[in-house]
C-alpha cells in the first residue's frame, strides 16, 4: 500500500522526469475532485494525500540512504492540487465550469514545476532536511508559491483585459 500511495499508483516509475508525471497525473484526478466536490473537496484531498504520503514516504526510505528517491510522487500530487486551489476557488466564485480557467490550470503547472524544481527560498530549506516530512514540505511550500502566482497572474490578466 504505502508503494502505491508514494508512487500516485505507479505513476512515480515513468521516465523520465517522474515529478513532472506525478504532477500531470495530478491534474484529472484535481479535475475530478473540483467536480465532485468544489475547491473544499481539493484542499481536503490536499491535506490526505498529504497525511498519507508522509506516512508512505517514511514506509518506502526507511533504513535507506536516499530519503527522496523520484519515483516518490505522491509530494508532487499535494504541491499541485495545492496550486490549483486558486483556480478551482474562482471557478466556484464566478460560477463557471473550472475548465473555463483553463489558463490558471496552465500556470498553476508551469509555477509548480519551477518553484519545485529550482527549489528557492523556503522550498530549500524544506528540501534539505532530508527526511519524510522534507520530502512532503518543499512541494507544500512549493504548491503555496505557484498558488499565489496564480492569483497574481489572474489579477494581472483581469486587470489589463476586463
Amino acid at each position: 500500500m504505502s508503494k502505491l500511495i508514494a508512487t500516485f499508483f505507479y505513476v512515480g516509475h515513468m521516465r523520465p522526469a517522474p515529478g513532472t508525471w506525478g504532477s500531470l497525473a495530478a491534474l484529472p484526478v484535481g479535475y475530478v475532485l473540483i467536480k465532485l466536490g468544489g475547491w473544499p473537496l481539493l484542499l481536503i484531498g490536499a491535506a490526505l494525500a498529504y497525511f498519507a504520503g508522509l506516512w508512505a514516504t517514511k514506509v518506502e526510505t526507511a533504513g535507506k540512504d536516499n530519503h527522496d528517491p523520484s519515483e516518490i510522487v505522491i509530494d508532487e500530487v499535494v504541491g499541485q492540487w495545492i496550486a490549483l486551489l486558486p483556480v478551482a476557488y474562482g471557478a466556484q466564485m464566478m460560477g463557471v465550469p473550472v475548465v473555463a480557467l483553463w489558463p490558471g490550470w496552465i500556470a498553476a503547472f508551469v509555477l509548480f514545476r519551477a518553484f519545485d524544481i529550482t527549489k528557492p527560498w523556503l522550498v530549500g530549506w524544506a528540501d534539505r532536511r532530508d527526511d519524510a516530512v522534507g520530502v512532503m514540505l518543499d512541494d507544500v511550500i512549493a504548491g503555496i508559491f505557484a498558488a499565489i502566482g496564480v492569483i497574481i497572474l489572474a489579477a494581472l490578466f483581469h486587470q489589463v483585459l476586463m
